[in-house]
């Protein structure tokens, strides 16, 4: 009777680990499906020019900086959720670095530009202080991101995971290309489109690690 109970009801520790891993199978449909539905509704927004970060400007700003400090924090968890597999730390630590990278990027907003909201000029914005903040919490986030990619694709590889050793890899790359693309070109379509396939490429990773982990590695 005992053992079939332990069956039925994992034990806490497993059952607190799963529930952690499961804020990052649900972090990054809850950022994407948020981003476009205000890209869908927001006037004078073009998600073929303007990056989501500019979304926290304008009416209703406040949703997308809900939306960066809420999925940053479900990303903290999954990243605490990872630290209690069998992973080692320094994923996890870079994973929560990237979680940690987008709350802030929330708590500072991007600065006007490019033409919104309507009215703000054409061009690049003036940093501010906060912009700049932006500029830099999103980017040592999005470092940690790719980092965090390698970091599980050697885990990976050494425990003969070929296919995911190389989904990881591949989807680290992809990031990193994008947010190169997007800081040296921001503002054009090609880096823009680049750079939000990449989000959701690095949204999609994140869900498939913390979707394995739940799956397999808790359990053992």
């Amino acid at each position: 009777m005992h053992s079939s109970t332990a069956a039925v009801c994992p034990p806490l520790r497993v059952r607190v680990t799963r529930s952690l891993l499961g804020y990052g199978v649900l972090a990054g449909p809850l950022y994407v499906v948020t981003a476009a539905v205000q890209a869908g509704v927001k006037t004078g927004y073009d998600p073929l020019r303007h990056d989501v970060s500019l979304l926290a400007n304008g009416g209703a700003g406040w949703i997308q900086t809900a939306n960066f400090v809420v999925t940053g924090l479900m990303v903290i968890a999954a990243a605490v959720g990872m630290a209690r597999t069998r992973h080692g730390l320094t994923g996890p630590v870079l994973v929560g670095g990237y979680g940690a990278g987008l709350a802030l990027a929330g708590v500072f907003p991007a600065d006007p530009a490019y033409g919104f909201p309507p009215g703000t000029p054409a061009g690049p914005a003036e940093v501010s202080w906060h912009g700049l903040a932006h500029l830099v919490a999103g980017g040592l986030g999005f470092l940690a991101l790719v980092a965090a990619c390698l970091v599980f694709a050697g885990r990976f590889a050494r425990r003969g995971q070929r296919g995911r050793a190389w989904y990881s890899a591949g989807s680290g790359v992809v990031f990193l290309a994008g947010f190169a693309g997007i800081a040296a070109g921001p503002g054009q379509v090609a880096a823009t489109v680049a750079f939000t396939v990449a989000v959701v490429v690095g949204w999609a990773w994140l869900a498939v690690v913390s979707a394995h982990l739940y799956g397999t590695e808790v359990d053992q």
